[in-house]
């Protein structure tokens, strides 16, 4: 029992860390978006 709960939490602990890293993405993407845009207005 002790041990399935310690597995249980790896397993979320690793999917929280995954969505982390793939939120950051997400917002560096559209920050690039973003810049692409500004720039294209300029001109």
């Amino acid at each position: 029992m002790k041990q399935a709960l310690i597995v249980l939490l790896a397993c979320l602990g690793m999917l929280q860390l995954a969505g982390c890293h793939t939120m950051a993405g997400l917002g560096k993407d559209t920050q690039a978006a973003g810049r692409s845009l500004e720039s294209a207005a300029r001109k």
